[in-house]
């Protein structure tokens, strides 16, 4: 057997071109870091490019944080963007992010990686063309919504049955008693598709939910949290609650039952059109599925619903399909990561974007991305630093959840607080020696990108 050559590279290699291997690339290309990067898709914008096989997008799709508290550190979504933009604003919007900072150079688009391997102190990158290269770190940024999961109910379904991810166009529920499994952000956006569209629309909820409205006083909700007062959670919990209280009333008189959890300890639900459509009845709640009966679901209180389709809106399991499950140390579904992003087990190793958060991930990104890339600058020119680091990576055992005692699932594991985030990475930073986002930071960098023009509408 011919042994194929190995392209030996002395920088990193970015997998995927999304908004978290974009973060990555801006940040390595700002300290001069060499790397490379491939994306399996046509262009940029991972997940929020519709047309790409695979996305949980749809049509009626929009950001759940609002257009100021969110996107890329230092380089603001334009006035013209509604307060929570739809996906195809923000497909524009990572497209110019790309082009701004000249960070289209540097991508292979149309390239899959296949496997990546560790060989000695570095790792091989195996890509669909049968070329093996060489890197000295992986920054694995694919996202988390790829692979749909789908529960299993006893008996048969004679109807239709898909996942949310295939969903695309709310047309899709004409003439249709459609039943919506799930509750989250997605599952909200499409219960009220089909309320809208379909003959009948149900949603089978297993919990009770705190429902948040996008607006409070004619302002974004997560913007008017971050520049109200800061107040600890204690205070926070009970007057937020009060307010939803006195804005909605008691939800449970839509059929919505009362939430097993407190406000805050489980992904907010931000919406302000399902109420609109309990309230008419256009759509309407029912219990977790007990069984399947041909063209009927059964539920857990005994009642029955004659269904064409049944949709699962049950979210996605998380993999890096391309690197053996043995390098990453995966509790209950999730990679088990120093800070989100570092392997505490193999050396130079990273996920970017592995994580669930009740704030702007981009934002996230952005400042995860600034430690990642200073630590692999300084392994090369303050070994020193990067040694520190390294002790860091292996002994520390943060708390991020702010002091939320989040619901005991999977999900909620990988959960953080945003605020509690931003307060230790600034502690390390502090402790290494590392620079703090600063407005103005990535100036040069964007003086410097090829004049083109950006992004597309």
């Amino acid at each position: 057997m011919v042994r194929t050559p190995e392209v030996v590279h002395r920088g990193v290699c970015i997998i995927g071109a999304g908004p978290a291997g974009l973060s990555a690339a801006r940040a390595l290309r700002r300290l001069g870091v060499p790397y490379d990067q491939y994306e399996r898709h046509s262009d940029v914008g991972g997940i929020w490019d519709i047309d790409n096989p695979g996305t949980p997008m749809y049509e009626s799709a929009h950001f759940i944080s609002s257009r100021k508290t969110s996107g890329f550190f230092d380089f603001p979504m334009p006035d013209s963007f509604a307060d929570y933009p739809g996906h195809r604003q923000i497909l524009k919007y990572t497209r110019d992010f790309a082009a701004a900072y000249g960070l289209r150079e540097a991508i292979r688009c149309n390239c899959t990686v296949t496997g990546v391997e560790q060989a000695g102190d570095g790792w091989t990158v195996r890509l669909d063309d049968g070329t093996h290269h060489r890197y000295r770190a992986v920054v694995c940024a694919t996202g988390t919504t790829w692979i749909p999961r789908i529960p299993r109910h006893p008996g048969a379904f004679t109807g239709e049955i898909r996942h949310s991810g295939s969903f695309r166009d709310p047309a899709e529920f004409r003439g249709k008693r459609v039943l919506i499994v799930g509750l989250g952000n997605s599952g909200a956006d499409i219960a009220c598709d089909a309320a809208a569209n379909a003959d009948a629309a149900f949603v089978s909820v297993r919990r009770g939910y705190h429902v948040i409205p996008k607006h409070l006083f004619g302002i974004p909700t997560d913007e008017f949290g971050a520049h109200g007062p800061q107040l600890p959670l204690r205070l926070e919990r009970p007057i937020f609650k009060l307010l939803l209280r006195v804005l909605q009333g008691d939800l449970t008189r839509y059929g919505l039952p009362e939430p097993d959890h407190k406000l805050f300890e489980s992904h907010p639900l931000l919406n302000s059109q399902l109420l609109h459509h309990l309230q008419h009845g256009d759509v309407a709640i029912r219990p977790d599925i007990a069984a399947l009966d041909g063209s009927r679901v059964r539920f857990t209180d005994g009642g029955t619903e004659e269904i064409d389709l049944i949709l699962y809106a049950t979210g996605y399991d998380w993999t890096i399909p391309y690197v053996p499950d043995e390098y990453f140390e995966w509790q209950d579904g999730r990679p088990e990561l120093y800070l989100t992003a570092f392997n505490r087990s193999h050396h130079n190793l990273f996920g970017l974007g592995y994580l669930e958060t009740n704030s702007s991930a981009y934002t996230l990104f952005d400042h995860i991305s600034n430690v990642l890339a200073q630590y692999l600058h300084d392994q090369e020119h303050a070994p020193a630093r990067a040694a520190a680091f390294d002790r860091l990576i292996a002994e520390d055992r943060p708390r991020l959840s702010g002091g939320i005692s989040f619901v005991d699932s999977a999900r909620h594991r990988s959960y953080i607080d945003a605020r509690t985030y931003h307060r230790h990475l600034a502690k390390i930073r502090k402790r290494i020696g590392w620079q703090n986002l600063t407005p103005g930071m990535f100036d040069q960098l964007r003086a410097q990108a090829p004049a083109r023009k950006a992004g597309v509408a």
